[in-house]
């Protein structure tokens, strides 16, 4: 998970370290754990342990599946296509029809009864390593328990029908890497790696003892991979590069204040345009784009006008922004928070913040809709074993601002298009998010019509009937 050159090495070695405090120590000693070695053995020993008493370990299928009988939501359609029936050969979905015709030599037959077959969801916020973990254990507990948390939480995402997310935040590769070797049970992983954040910023969680920054020290946080701290133009488009020498997908620059960083106001810029405008290039040079984290309208147009693609969040924005997205076309990643219920608990100036952003919820969603921004689904929710599962709850929250077929376009074929953005850097070339011939087969069939009723979703472990990623069955209860 870490790689250290000589430059950094004396950080993780006692005798060298020359730090008298006690508390980096006893980081430095915990950080032997992020080997790759060791993190992958986890790795192995959980996948074991799935495959011998879990319910989720993906069931080898045949050369290839006929799903017949299907009521079919494509993704795309707002509409049902009844009668209908899908192949699907390998990873791939080799053909959809209505013609009822006989099924390939040696294919697995299902029979779907008539439930509706739609494409998998997907999140475009999701923090993989840390959905599930309270930030107390993060920041002080081992790291093979928050390993060992993250894949169970991994195959939970997976079975509640998030067959694809996208990574805002972590130090995730490697565990991408096991879960698209199938080591362990999850859905793909679009990585954006540590988030970039100046000091002070969103993401900055340095203990006390970790400042003033002496000799070029990286913190803890930042040696885990959980973020990067830059406060000049090189220093920022070296850690961008960084990220993508390990695989990123995409990259996230933190523009402001956030709700679970306690000294960060929310109204806070952190880059300055032209610092900003420097990573765009850099990472338009490697044919993908950035996302910036802003909440302030100042933040949110500072960030548009140095060519960032994508906004996350932006609930403090004001009509003039929504103007912008639209004429620009820039999308909207946004989250639908309503209430104490879709977060961990908070305290102190996180809980303050918190409330703003649930003010701030209906006002963001009246622009998308009055203005034609581009707008993508995700549920960034964080640090809770409880409050993950609210992932399929923040989907249906939707509803209050778009009819339940505009929903389910949204979070299936529309976030697939900002997905797309990854361009030459995606991790899975080819289609997501639908079901048409050479998509990936990721499906999934609900019992029930969610079309008519899309709180089906919130109990999927009642009424998902079957999880396909891949073209492999992670759930089949027919």
């Amino acid at each position: 998970m870490i790689r250290l050159g000589k430059t950094y090495q004396h950080l993780v070695h006692g005798g060298g370290c020359g730090c008298s405090s006690p508390i980096l120590r006893h980081v430095s000693r915990r950080l032997e754990a992020f080997s790759r070695r060791s993190f992958l053995a986890g790795l192995g020993a959980a996948a074991v342990t799935g495959a011998l008493g879990g319910t989720a370990a993906a069931q080898a299928s045949g050369s290839a599946t006929l799903f017949r009988r299907v009521r079919l939501f494509d993704g795309k359609s707002g509409t049902l296509t009844d009668g209908a029936q899908v192949l699907v050969e390998g990873n791939r979905i080799a053909s959809v029809d209505i013609s009822n015709s006989a099924p390939p030599s040696g294919a697995t037959v299902v029979d779907c009864g008539g439930r509706v077959l739609m494409p998998g969801l997907i999140d475009v916020h999701w923090h993989t390593l840390y959905a599930a973990v309270p930030m107390a254990t993060l920041m002080t507990g081992d790291p093979g328990f928050v390993f060992a948390a993250a894949t169970a939480e991994a195959e939970r995402t997976l079975l509640r029908g998030f067959t694809t997310v996208r990574d805002l935040g972590g130090p995730v590769f490697t565990f991408k890497q096991a879960v698209d070797a199938k080591v362990i049970p999850g859905p793909r992983i679009f990585p954006s790696g540590a988030m970039i954040t100046t000091t002070g910023g969103h993401g900055d969680l340095r203990l006390p003892t970790e400042m003033p920054r002496d000799g070029g020290k990286l913190s803890f946080s930042e040696l885990a991979g959980n973020a990067a701290i830059a406060d000049n133009v090189g220093d920022l488009q070296l850690r961008v590069r960084e990220q993508l020498l390990q695989g990123a997908s995409q990259i996230k620059l933190v523009g402001g204040g956030g709700v679970s960083s306690p000294r960060s106001p929310l109204d806070m810029s952190t880059f300055s345009e032209e610092d900003l405008r420097a990573a765009v290039n850099v990472v338009r040079d490697w044919n993908t784009y950035v996302t910036v984290h802003a909440y302030a309208a100042n933040t949110v147009q500072r960030a548009i006008a140095a060519g960032a693609a994508c906004i996350e969040h932006a609930h403090l924005m004001d009509e003039e922004t929504a103007r912008i997205f639209a004429d620009r076309g820039i999308w909207l990643s946004t989250q639908p928070f309503l209430s104490t219920d879709d977060v961990a608990p908070q305290t102190g100036p996180s809980a303050e913040r918190m409330l703003q952003l649930f003010a701030g919820t209906p006002k963001i969603y009246e622009y998308a809709r009055k203005y034609g921004i581009k707008t993508a689904w995700g549920s960034d929710l964080l640090f809770s074993p409880e409050i993950a599962p609210r992932q399929s709850f923040m989907l249906t929250h939707l509803t209050r601002w778009y009819s339940n077929s505009e929903t389910l376009k949204m979070v299936t074929s529309g976030n697939a298009e900002l997905l797309a953005l990854s361009n030459l850097r995606t991790p899975y070339p080819g289609k997501l998010g639908v079901i048409e011939q050479g998509a990936f087969a990721d499906l999934l069939v609900v019992d029930g019509n969610p079309l008519d009723d899309i709180r089906l979703l919130e109990n999927p472990g009642k009424n998902l009937a079957i999880v396909m990623k891949d073209g492999a069955m992670y759930k089949n209860s027919l």
